[in-house]
């Protein structure tokens, strides 16, 4: 292979920028798209669960018995909607989804604390959400529980022999955005890099420019990276302007170096960028190449990446199958640098897989790039 030269890269990388300035779809597509993904997809995706609709039988009708109810309000989770007086009007409730959680406490509640007996109380959920259900129940054990030791340091006027004191590492307030927004960007970011650079050279195929091209003495991988080079640039700006939405809207910390993750997002952008020119190369068609690159990056990077579910909770057939999808390292990149500020010595498997993923990238695509005329 003959050596590469600048100046007919530069050239390429040229007349790529311009064909980019008048193609508007393009345009909209690198530089609205991730931006307006982020935000839709970050307030949409979310595992917290709040203001639960709460129902309230309180058959005992006591001060300790509102004492209890008053927990569940002062949480700031629960928001009552419904007090009832026996635990048949749950059901119709629970069935058309006017309630996600009924609190059944029974009578001679108070009576029952008084004289040092347990006295339980029923929490009866709508389990057709098993997120929600879950979490919900959590919640409630947690306040009971709470409720319960003030009530045995009132009367024992002693200290309780343990307490528990938890404290949360990178996401202290348990919300979802710290941990959905990072792995968004990497998803974005793979699915957009993908599709730009797979309408580039069927893009030349179908205008009847390859002939021009074919004529000139420019190298098959001066060619793929002078086409590569503007939309890493564009990438890298998305990329930054995705971890500004991240920090000023969602309030995501950034506590990492900036240069380890810029050196890695590029990366993973030349290895999604390069599957891009591969599957343009290959079928030279713009309309079938957004298309296939669409459907290699956007359900692997969302279902096998660990955004969504966790991998280590998945059969091994899919863990195997995860285990070559990039965005999947690319999450714990984004996770690691801006909220563990953790460094190559942390990280140091997750970029040799950036790298190599960027090498087999580029490789295929200079590899399915073909000058020649049919």
């Amino acid at each position: 292979m003959r050596g590469i030269r600048i100046r007919r890269l530069w050239a390429i990388a040229h007349k790529e920028i311009l064909q980019l300035r008048r193609d508007t779809r393009s345009l909209a597509m690198a530089f609205l798209v991730p931006g307006a993904m982020i935000v839709f997809f970050g307030y949409i995706i979310s595992f917290d669960v709040k203001d639960i609709k709460l129902a309230v039988v309180d058959q005992d009708n006591t001060q300790r018995s509102r004492e209890l109810v008053e927990s569940f309000v002062s949480a700031g989770r629960f928001h009552i909607t419904h007090r009832l007086t026996s635990t048949a009007e749950v059901a119709p409730l629970l069935d058309r989804g006017a309630v996600r959680l009924a609190l059944v406490i029974p009578p001679g509640f108070q009576r029952a604390l008084s004289a040092g007996r347990p006295s339980p109380v029923q929490a009866i959920v709508d389990g057709a959400d098993a997120n929600t259900a879950g979490i919900s129940l959590n919640y409630a054990t947690a306040i009971v529980t709470a409720f319960s030791a003030k009530l045995a340091l009132q009367v024992s006027r002693m200290a309780l022999p343990v307490s528990p004191e938890a404290r949360v590492w990178y996401n202290e307030a348990l919300e979802s955005p710290p941990m959905i927004v990072p792995g968004l960007i990497a998803v974005i970011m793979m699915i957009i890099s993908a599709m730009l650079t797979a309408l580039t050279v069927a893009r030349e195929w179908e205008r009847g420019t390859m002939e021009q091209l074919a004529a000139t003495p420019v190298h098959r991988a001066e060619v793929i990276l002078g086409k590569l080079v503007p939309y890493l640039g564009i990438g890298l700006i998305d990329v930054t302007a995705a971890i500004l939405i991240g920090i000023f809207v969602f309030d995501v910390p950034f506590r990492g170096n900036p240069v380890l993750l810029s050196v890695m997002s590029a990366m993973f952008l030349i290895g999604s960028l390069g599957l891009g020119i591969f599957i343009s190369a290959v079928l030279r068609s713009q309309l079938l190449a957004t298309q296939l690159a669409m459907l290699v990056t956007f359900l692997p990077s969302l279902l096998l990446s660990g955004l969504m579910f966790d991998i280590a909770m998945m059969p091994w057939p899919l863990r195997a199958i995860s285990a070559i999808v990039p965005a999947r390292y690319y999450i714990t990149v984004m996770r690691g640098i801006m909220l563990k500020d953790v460094g190559v010595s942390v990280l140091w498997g997750q970029g040799l897989a950036m790298v190599l993923y960027a090498v087999i990238g580029l490789g295929l695509a200079i590899h399915a790039f073909r000058k020649e005329l049919e």
